[in-house]
């Protein structure tokens, strides 16, 4: 499905409760129970997609992973298991970071759900990866930013650290901080996926819609939504950004 521009706020079981997904057998080590999703918002052209995703135990068949993503873990815990048997855990609260064609699977006992974002565009060739290594990141929730990570030229102070660019440099996942900012009214360059850590931000659209987002909310702007971003105090947040306009050529 494709939606018209407009602000998402997650919730965890959807707006009306999560669809059951059909389930291939050959994806899998330990075929799971059931897998349900209820999918924000899709762009099948360009091979990205946001929602919300539960599964019961499983293992996934080893393989280059699906696409360059990024998971907040809402409940449960997995590892990402290489071909060695090493792992790279995460659990309720984390934050996740999937590089495309990681050499890896996905291996949990008991029950998870999970927001996410991913992209992996059906017009590039598939990545050959060799090592597992640095592919999965699981990042620390308490982590601050520092002075080194001030940004240039911004007449609001802020900060950012990028921890991921994927490799056609239009997907990244950063976390950024700014002091009171307001911004003009105008359209929004790229969809963006928010993870608010501390602070406060109202989002407000075109047409007087707002929406208050705290620590805690997730939420979602798609490209071209004309909005403006009001921030009283201090925002930090995660952020998974992919500009639609850069794609990597057929």
């Amino acid at each position: 499905m494709t939606h018209s521009p407009s602000i998402i706020r997650f919730e965890e079981n959807g707006p009306n409760g999560l669809s059951p997904m059909e389930l291939d057998p050959a994806d899998f080590h330990d075929v799971p129970d059931a897998q349900n999703v209820h999918v924000y918002f899709e762009d099948q052209d360009l091979g990205f997609s946001t929602g919300v995703w539960d599964t019961t135990t499983m293992q996934e068949a080893f393989g280059p992973y699906p696409g360059d993503e990024f998971i907040l873990v809402l409940d449960g815990q997995f590892k990402m298991l290489d071909a060695s048997g090493d792992s790279v855990p995460a659990e309720k609260g984390q934050s996740v970071i999937f590089r495309n064609a990681a050499p890896v699977s996905w291996k949990q006992v008991g029950y998870l759900k999970k927001f996410y974002i991913t992209y992996m565009d059906p017009r590039a060739e598939t990545p050959k990866i060799e090592s597992a290594e640095g592919g999965i990141v699981a990042l620390d929730p308490d982590l601050t930013l520092s002075d080194h990570d001030v940004l240039p030229d911004t007449t609001t102070p802020q900060r950012e650290k990028v921890f991921f660019t994927n490799d056609h440099g239009n997907f990244a996942v950063g976390l950024w901080d700014t002091q009171t900012m307001k911004t003009p009214m105008e359209p929004f360059g790229w969809h963006e996926f928010a993870q608010v850590l501390e602070g406060e931000v109202t989002l407000t659209e075109e047409d007087g819609t707002s929406q208050k987002f705290k620590a805690g909310d997730v939420f979602f702007v798609p490209a071209g939504t004309v909005c403006s971003w009001d921030v009283p105090k201090y925002l930090r947040k995660y952020y998974a950004a992919l500009d639609p306009n850069k794609r990597p050529k057929g």
